[in-house]
């Protein structure tokens, strides 16, 4: 069994550039948020997701819209933790079957952003933060997201502080388009190769 590592992260941080440079390196990479997207419009989370937050999030195609769903549940920390309840245990529950199929793998990635929100953090070998200045995530997700700088902090309001998550990651990538990102991977694969 290959070790199991998170790349976590807030919005913007840079986590998925971070996870691609791992796959170049031939380390799989389980994408939570994908696996969320697919899980979220299946026929036995709907009616979940109806019962909770009621028909207005849902399109006309019977599926979750996904910035209606986030405009509900990224201004509700109760409603978030409702939504996390539904989705997390189903997305854990995938990655675990994922990553006995990466037998040949020294070790696998899983990308998620509420690692240490969620105490999901236990049920992985070793962590690793990507980090970035706000400024830098803020304009990151505005231009990803084609969203506005008030609904970007809305829903970073709801992430721990990234202070706090430096401290209790095993690994810190600094990805603040200053300092070289690719030495810093390479440096963290040849620990976790040799730990395999």
């Amino acid at each position: 069994m290959p070790l199991k590592i998170a790349v976590t992260g807030n919005m913007g941080s840079g986590k998925t550039t971070v996870c691609q440079i791992f796959e170049i390196l031939d380390i799989p990479v389980f994408y939570a948020d994908q696996q969320a997207k697919i899980i979220l419009n299946s026929h036995k989370v709907i009616p979940q997701l109806i019962e909770l937050f009621g028909t207005g999030i849902i399109n006309q195609e019977g599926h979750a819209d996904r910035q209606k769903l986030a405009s509900v549940v990224f201004t509700d920390r109760e409603k978030l933790n409702q939504h996390n309840g539904i989705n997390h245990p189903k997305v854990y529950e995938k990655f675990d079957q994922w990553v006995k199929q990466q037998t040949h793998a020294p070790y696998c990635l899983m990308e998620a952003a509420i690692i240490f929100e969620s105490g999901s953090q236990k049920k992985f070998d070793k962590t690793i933060l990507v980090s970035a200045p706000l400024e830098v995530m803020i304009n990151r997700v505005i231009e990803r997201d084609h969203t506005s700088e008030t609904e970007v902090m809305n829903r970073m309001k709801n992430q721990m502080p990234q202070e706090d998550k430096i401290k209790l990651a095993d690994h810190h990538v600094i990805n603040d388009g200053k300092k070289l990102v690719i030495p810093q991977i390479i440096k963290m694969d040849m620990i976790f190769r040799s730990k395999y």
